[in-house]
């Protein structure tokens, strides 16, 4: 049979003629021949010779710039990312507060669970140039997806996976959609650094388990520190290497140099751990006792088929997804896919398959375990590193299997399409905030915190309105909600009505904002001195706010408050705010 090369393939890919050699149990750590491919003579025929790959690593990184080209312009999607990049603008000038993160929480410096300082680092270094404007942040986003992409192969072809096959699976893994808010969201990032980070450990690991070479061990344990770093879920790595090393691979787990890695991971954790629980917010607990895990362990066990589903089929995804809004049909559907594809491949290695299965479950353990009072979203991005062990599994059923041919390559060529296509869609509720939005509403229409979103966002009043009553009627304890519905009323021109929910709000989460629009209502009411406390207040969290500084300064000025008056607008001149001229015409009248 004569192989004819599919013409879009012929720029990277070629068929080797010569003829190589086989030779029985020789231990061959980065070039695995499949034993299917071997003649009882122990060599290949001309015509079915292993696929070369011409410039891998170059032909991954362009496909996966090209798929995420257009996220290069998109602004900031309001969930998270403004708050890394706007509200900490200070913290993140301040080159010092790289050591800082190891000693605080993500969101709150002492109120917080999530301890992820190489998260925060990332920001810190990306603000030195890029400032506020999120271009960079998006650039950035982007050259780690791609660095994942050519680590994710490199690891592949050390799985003992042919590289043509590693090549495939490295191809879906850079363009496929459920990977898009990872990339395109800029706290999706966190995933990014960790994969980033868990690849290259992957790497030397087996490098240094096939070798023994010092620089393996060292770059190793650097990067497995780095991983520990950026996400809690890193302490399930050893496991997972441990699974590669023994079970894929097949080395001795009581080998020299697996002992010595064995003892590294018990360092990396032990400085781990004593680096977390001398930071801040190791105290913020509240939510995340072992009981409320476990329920929620097992609640969310449904998420399992749900992801693999999206994997899979990945048809049904979203930007702000929930499990309950989730359908579990396209999990079911998956598996069986999966299950029958399996079973008509040839000489399936059952034992990767098994190991695949358990990588993709172990990583996916941390999803399972969030209380649904800490984060009721089952957010995409979070499958990032989980995907590789489905990857696995998938280098074992037919498509991979068969000999590679023309037509394998066509068939993998159109699957790649199709998930990149599906990728350029889902971008597009990534692009601004109103377009993220609209879409949470859309694909999970029972979430209050996405319908409050998206009503503060529209323009339109009455369908604000109606988007806030919804809210309201789903949970009307949301977060921040009783503020964007005092706000509305009063864009309504119903100050009066707006005071009690902006109370409530600011009882039950004291948002700074609250005292900005209280302080509209005690003008209102003629309570002048309500007022000036309600914009000095907020003025201690934001300073810098123009439209409370001249509405406090005026303030002064109607109450005839001269000293004060021009004591603050001094104030406002030394922290680079412009005193109107109007004011500073009346204060200059105003005698010594």
């Amino acid at each position: 049979m004569n192989l004819q090369i599919v013409s879009c393939y012929q720029s990277i890919i070629t068929y080797k003629s010569s003829t190589l050699t086989y030779k029985a149990g020789q231990k061959q750590p980065h070039k695995i021949i499949d034993k299917k491919d071997v003649q009882k003579k122990g060599t290949f025929p001309q015509n079915l010779a292993p696929v070369a790959i011409k410039y891998p690593f170059l032909w991954l990184s362009i496909i996966a710039l090209i798929i995420y080209i257009p996220t290069l312009n998109f602004g900031f999607t309001e969930l998270d990312d403004s708050i890394f990049i706007r509200e900490f603008h200070e913290y993140n000038e301040n080159l010092a507060n790289l050591f800082t993160s190891f000693h605080r929480g993500l969101f709150d410096a002492t109120k917080d669970p999530y301890f992820r300082p190489l998260f925060l680092d990332s920001i810190i270094l990306n603000y030195q140039f890029a400032k506020q404007e999120i271009f960079g942040y998006h650039v950035i986003n982007v050259m780690l997806h791609i660095s994942c992409v050519v680590l994710a192969y490199n690891l592949f072809v050390k799985l003992r996976i042919r590289r043509l096959h590693s090549f495939l699976l490295a191809l879906a893994f850079a363009v496929h959609p459920v990977l898009t808010q990872a990339v395109a969201w800029i706290p999706g990032r966190n995933d990014t650094l960790l994969a980033l980070f868990t690849f290259a450990f992957f790497n030397f690991a087996i490098d240094y388990s096939d070798m023994g070479k010092l620089k393996d061990i060292l770059l190793s344990v650097l990067f497995l520190l780095m991983a520990f770093f950026t996400k809690e879920t890193a302490v399930f790595i050893p496991v997972v290497t441990f699974i590669i090393l023994v079970f894929i691979i097949g080395n001795d787990w009581r080998s020299r140099s697996n002992i010595i890695l064995y003892s590294s991971w018990v360092a990396c954790f032990l400085i781990w751990f004593i680096v977390r629980s001398q930071a801040s917010n190791i105290n913020a607990t509240s939510g995340t006792d072992i009981g409320n895990m476990v329920s929620s362990f097992i609640h969310r066990l449904p998420l399992i088929p749900q992801y693999i589903g999206k994997i899979i089929l990945p048809v049904n995804l979203s930007n702000f997804p929930m499990q309950e809004q989730t359908s579990n049909l396209y999990g079911y559907i998956a598996i069986a896919l999966i299950a029958a594809s399996l079973y008509f491949s040839k000489e399936v290695n059952w034992k990767k398959v098994i190991c695949g299965a358990i990588i993709f479950f172990i990583f996916l353990i941390p999803a399972l375990l969030i209380p649904n009072n800490l984060n009721e979203q089952t957010f995409e991005h979070r499958l990032y590193l989980p995907i590789i062990g489905m990857l696995i599994v998938l280098s074992e059923t037919t498509i991979f299997k068969r000999v590679i041919d023309s037509n394998t390559l066509l068939f993998s060529g159109i699957l790649c399409a199709l998930l990149a296509i599906g990728n350029f869609v889902h971008q597009r509720c990534f692009k601004d905030p109103y377009s993220f939005w609209t879409t949470a509403v859309a694909t999970s229409p029972n979430s209050a915190y996405a319908n409050m979103m998206l009503g503060a966002r529209e323009d339109n009043l009455e369908k604000s309105y109606h988007l806030f009553r919804k809210a309201y009627s789903i949970d009307s304890t949301q977060k921040y909600l009783n503020f964007y519905y005092g706000k509305m009323l009063q864009m309504q021109d119903s100050v009066l009505q707006s005071e009690k929910y902006l109370l409530a709000e600011k009882q039950r989460t004291d948002f700074v904002e609250c005292d900005f629009y209280l302080a509209r209502v005690a003008m209102t009411k003629n309570d002048t001195t309500g007022t000036i406390n309600y914009l000095k207040n907020y003025l201690t969290r934001m300073p810098a706010s123009e439209p409370a500084n001249n509405n406090l300064l005026l303030t002064y000025i109607n109450r005839r408050q001269f000293p004060e008056a021009k004591s603050h607008a001094t104030h406002m001149q030394q922290i680079g705010l412009k005193v109107p001229d109007q004011i500073q015409m009346i204060l200059s009248k105003v005698p010594q």
